[in-house]
């Protein structure tokens, strides 16, 4: 099982690829994600990073929790279990997203 890890305050021009960087020097990364706005692509200013060795991982919340990162303050700490959340309706209907089409 990956030891997932939460970072946040991250730069906005932080990219997936500068993450794992960061995150290579302590360990193997399994993977590393900056989270970004579906419509505009532009980064959230947080993302995940899994470990594939839970060790490695609490070493490096340890190490970059708190440290500075283009003159933003990190946080780093285990991810917490993502949390089922009802799906979004895109229609603009209210009725859990149930479309009937007119038969003409």
């Amino acid at each position: 099982m990956a030891y997932r890890l939460f970072v946040g305050g991250l730069p906005f021009s932080t990219t997936s690829d500068d993450l794992e960087q960061l995150f290579a020097a302590h360990g193997t990364v399994a993977s590393a994600r900056v989270i970004t706005d579906r419509e505009t692509q532009r980064s959230k200013g947080f993302g995940f990073v899994e470990f594939e060795n839970d060790e490695e991982g609490k070493a490096a919340e340890k190490a970059l929790n708190g440290t500075e990162l283009g003159g933003r303050t990190l946080t780093v700490n285990e991810a917490r279990p993502q949390e089922d959340r009802p799906r979004r309706d895109n229609n603009g209907g209210g009725d859990g997203g149930s479309f009937r089409q007119k038969s003409w």
